[in-house]
């Protein structure tokens, strides 16, 4: 996420009351997660763990629960909770705003795109032409929609992050600033959930086409000529590439890769990276051929159990 404009060191130390070692005129451009950061972010860091990959990433501001030595051309916000105060930079440059409309003012509609009744469009959402928005969509603030894009009732596009850090209370939600951007030619099925990104963007890649009831978790990348099937469910930060294919009640796990090509048969859990052009099945997954000579394999065990007898 990037702000508005420029802001200093200083000032962001004190929108959220922290020490910061560093010029008080460094320039800070915005603030994303780790995955997603840029040259001129805040990043935030909060367990030991963690500190090296924060301090070496392209990150130009690391938020940082300990005074650690400061990489040369960084800064440092020394917060005692930086999970915490990442969430205030998050309300402070991208607040909840009401609509007091079902279709938002500052929303901006392209030439011939249809909007059928009781649909939801909220603040700074831009479609695109020729789209057909079905009954009963909600389009959440800040998403961008394309040309040529066909929602089907029900969805609900920009919900936030299921993110939570575990506290001795209870669970504390890291709330979310992203987007989700919808490119060119995509056709998005019945009760589908796409949620925001939590600093960074949820993106559809162009042509990609979703059956009924698919959810897409935040900060996931979906490619080009995608094919995603009904009750698939992939979770955040999924890197999906072009030309995959996904049937129906698939799960895939966070912070993985889908290469090229891939095809993954239904009720397959996805638990690693795959391999380009090669087709998957089963819970762990392997390659689908495989995976079936294993099955035919264990169904023999029980003959081969007798005999031994």
């Amino acid at each position: 996420m990037k702000f508005p404009q420029i802001h200093t060191l200083q000032q962001i130390a004190t929108i959220i009351s922290s020490e910061y070692v560093g010029d008080p005129e460094f320039p800070i451009e915005g603030m994303n997660e780790i995955h997603v950061v840029t040259h001129g972010d805040i990043v935030f860091v909060d367990h030991p763990k963690y500190y090296d990959k924060a301090l070496k990433s392209a990150a130009s501001v690391i938020l940082i629960n300990k005074k650690v030595p400061c990489p040369e051309g960084k800064a440092l916000l020394i917060s005692e909770d930086p999970f915490s105060d990442f969430n205030k930079l998050t309300d402070y440059f991208r607040p909840f705003q009401t609509v007091s409309a079902p279709i938002s003012e500052t929303s901006k509609i392209g030439k011939n795109t249809v909007v059928q009744p009781n649909s939801f469009i909220g603040n700074n959402v831009q479609i695109g032409d020729n789209c057909l928005i079905h009954s009963n969509v909600s389009i959440y603030d800040n998403t961008v929609i394309g040309n040529n894009v066909i929602i089907h009732a029900g969805t609900v596009l920009g919900a936030d992050a299921f993110y939570y850090k575990t506290r001795p209370e209870g669970f504390d939600k890291l709330k979310s600033g992203g987007r989700v951007v919808i490119d060119h030619d995509v056709e998005i099925g019945a009760l589908c959930t796409i949620d925001k990104g939590v600093s960074g963007d949820t993106f559809i890649g162009a042509g990609t086409k979703l059956d009924n009831q698919v959810q897409i978790g935040h900060d996931t990348i979906v490619g080009k000529k995608c094919l995603i099937a009904s009750q698939t469910g992939i979770a955040g930060c999924v890197i999906i590439e072009d030309e995959v294919t996904i049937w129906g009640q698939v799960g895939i796990r966070s912070d993985i890769r889908i290469r090229k090509g891939t095809i993954i048969l239904a009720q397959t859990g996805v638990s690693k990276d795959t391999t380009e052009n090669t087709r998957y099945w089963g819970t762990p997954h392997g390659e689908a051929r495989t995976k079936l000579k294993e099955y035919a394999a264990v169904k023999k065990l029980p003959g081969i159990i007798d005999k031994m007898k």
